[in-house]
């Protein structure tokens, strides 16, 4: 059956989205005006002449959707669009039928082969465009719905771990404040002085240790729910302010520091990565050797990116704990680790969400640690 032919400047050119159809259809003629319509509407469209073909070339490359003639030679459409449904790669391809058969029997079976509609031959293009259009906006609502779905779904999972986590870094401060607390509460009138300073500055450094854990969750819900300005950042601040922070484990640790001579700009966002730079200084003081020697690293990597790297002198990292380590709730060493499992994780999300990347690798063939992210160019400018 031919198409009727409709003039496509009567209809309303959709905006160009390179969305692909795959057009089936035994007529030649019908393929040519409807590929003709279809692609001067912003379109890209694929032609089968039989459904054996079409399944081939599904194979090869996914369109969106699927216009699909039922009366064929070989393969029917019915058994085409069946073949379809029962491959896990091509079965949620909304597809349309095309149909000169009218029976409310034959329309049924169409739907229960798996059709999200069909239209009647002889083909109007008005209603082929709109059909179209009505179900890859459905297609993509539909995919955005299950996307977010994933997502809901990805955080639920990461809320389970992250309490279970918690919970169980909160239990050993949380218990050695308790238990001091009792113990002041009960002989602190016949304690000396010096043991009740002991006692005190236990609970202190416990509450502190809860007060770091709470505040790596907070820092955890930011990145994940806020949008901030990625703009120029001067590195060598991050860097500074984060030896600030952590003056006091770096003086008691007697690690010594070789710093770059120079700090290219790169794109992000200053506050999170200062948090990158706790973690990581944080991570060579702690598994460095005795003392720690750290290098650090900064350098321009080709023109649109921004390498940083620390790097320490430990005993190093094995290929099995390099893949864990960015993953949620993975500790270097469990019994050394006296913060808990959030740290790292918390560097790949701040690092991606600015558009980065991060790994870990070994330092020298003779031990160490080097872990990097690289971030874009502060003075990459694209080409109009």
């Amino acid at each position: 059956m031919p198409v009727a032919a409709t003039d496509p400047r009567r209809a309303s050119p959709i905006e160009a989205q390179a969305q692909t159809v795959l057009i089936v259809d035994d007529v030649p003629t019908n393929l040519a005006l409807l590929e003709d319509f279809l692609s001067a509407h912003g379109y890209d469209v694929i032609i089968a002449e039989s459904g054996s073909s079409a399944l081939k070339r599904v194979q090869f490359r996914r369109p969106d959707i699927i216009l699909l003639d039922i009366m064929m030679p070989g393969i029917s459409g019915f058994e085409t669009c069946e073949q379809l449904k029962a491959d896990p790669q091509t079965r949620d391809i909304p597809v349309i039928f095309m149909t000169a058969l009218d029976e409310t029997t034959n329309k049924v079976r169409g739907f229960q082969m798996g059709a999200v509609d069909y239209i009647t031959k002889p083909l109007d293009a008005e209603e082929v465009l709109a059909r179209l259009r009505t179900h890859l906006t459905l297609r993509q609502l539909q995919l955005d719905l299950q996307h977010e779905v994933e997502a809901k779904n990805q955080a639920i999972s990461d809320l389970d771990a992250y309490a279970h986590t918690v919970a169980h870094d909160l239990k050993g401060p949380l218990n050695n404040m308790s238990g001091f607390a009792q113990i002041l509460e009960r002989d602190a009138q016949k304690m000396p002085m010096e043991k009740l300073q002991d006692f005190c500055g236990i609970i202190y450094q416990s509450s502190i240790r809860m007060s770091n854990i709470i505040n790596e969750l907070l820092l955890l819900a930011s990145v994940r729910d806020e949008d901030v300005p990625v703009q120029p950042v001067p590195m060598k601040a991050c860097f500074d302010e984060a030896m600030r922070r952590l003056a006091s484990t770096v003086e008691n640790s007697q690690a010594e520091f070789e710093l770059p001579q120079s700090w290219p700009l790169c794109t992000g966002y200053g506050p999170w990565l200062e948090e990158v730079w706790v973690n990581f200084i944080s991570n060579a003081v702690k598994y460095g050797g005795n003392p720690p020697h750290i290098r650090i690293v900064a350098e321009q990597r080709h023109e649109q990116t921004v390498y940083y790297a620390i790097e320490d002198n430990g005993p190093g990292v094995n290929a099995e704990m390099q893949d864990r380590l960015f993953k949620p709730f993975q500790r270097l060493e469990r019994v050394r680790a006296q913060g808990h499992g959030l740290g790292l994780s918390i560097v790949k999300r701040i690092i991606e969400k600015l558009g980065g990347s991060v790994g870990v690798e070994p330092a020298t063939p003779q031990g160490g640690t080097r872990f990097y992210f690289l971030l874009p160019s502060a003075n990459f400018s694209p080409t109009p």
